[in-house]
């Protein structure tokens, strides 16, 4: 790289070294819970569509779905039943429990904090109009951000990979850094990435029990993909996607 330093070239390694926790250098202090950021993204704005109870399958043994778990990046033409994108998204992040006054989501989350934000891209998913959309948690719901087809978008924005394209559905995790360095400061990142592979494992076993595919992407033009999304890559970026589809 022009103009880089020997560091520069190892940011990988330096991101290791500046996120360690030592004995000797762990933060010390009580938290300032007054600015603890909000744990829910909402458009208040947006017009919003109210998921189906999700249809959990019957009867899958855990085995067997991982023996079936594989990357698919070929997918049928048929759309999917809106019946079971609801169900990927709970089964992905969605509300699990609550106790005490906290609420537990279906993928761990260091501090409880949940820095991961879930948009969905909808290609071809049955009584739901294609588009941008994001997950209301906390409603169980999808909140439309914007109306037509946009997986030629999203293939570009991906390195051309055109699964983006095919796919039923494209499921895109952003972080809200702040939730989580609130807390745990540069470590944070290290938890919001693990929060990320938590959630995307998830959706890709959800994925094999309703007999559909996933193939998970990390490879993408960052900028591209924030600016369909519509967020400014620094308070809130793109980390992961998902590709989810009919075999």
């Amino acid at each position: 790289m022009k103009g880089a330093t020997a560091v520069d070239e190892r940011i990988g390694e330096r991101f290791q070294i500046e996120t360690k926790y030592a004995p000797e250098s762990m933060p010390g202090g009580s938290l300032d819970w007054s600015i603890k950021p909000d744990t829910y993204k909402t458009y208040p704005a947006a017009d919003k569509f109210l998921l189906p109870e999700p249809q959990k399958p019957q009867t899958n043994f855990f085995l067997e779905l991982l023996l079936k778990r594989r990357s698919i990046r070929e997918f049928s033409p048929r759309d999917m039943q809106l019946h079971h994108l609801s169900y990927l998204l709970w089964a992905s992040t969605g509300l699990q429990r609550e106790e005490q006054g906290h609420e537990f989501r279906t993928a761990p989350s260091a501090g409880a904090l949940y820095p991961v934000e879930t948009y969905i891209v909808a290609n071809k998913v049955d009584n739901l109009a294609a588009g941008l959309y994001h997950y209301a948690i906390r409603e169980h719901s999808l909140e439309k951000i914007k109306s037509g087809y946009l997986g030629f978008q999203l293939q570009e924005a991906a390195l051309g990979q055109n699964m983006c394209a095919n796919a039923q559905a494209v499921f895109i995790w952003t972080a809200v850094f702040r939730r989580s360095t609130w807390k745990y400061d540069q470590r944070a990142y290290r938890y919001i990435y693990i929060d990320a592979g938590h959630i995307a494992q998830n959706l890709a076993i959800a994925a094999v029990s309703t007999g559909m595919g996933s193939c998970q992407i990390g490879a993408f033009f960052d900028d591209k993909v924030n600016a369909i999304l519509g967020v400014d890559g620094i308070n809130e970026s793109v980390i992961y996607m998902s590709v989810v589809g009919i075999m």
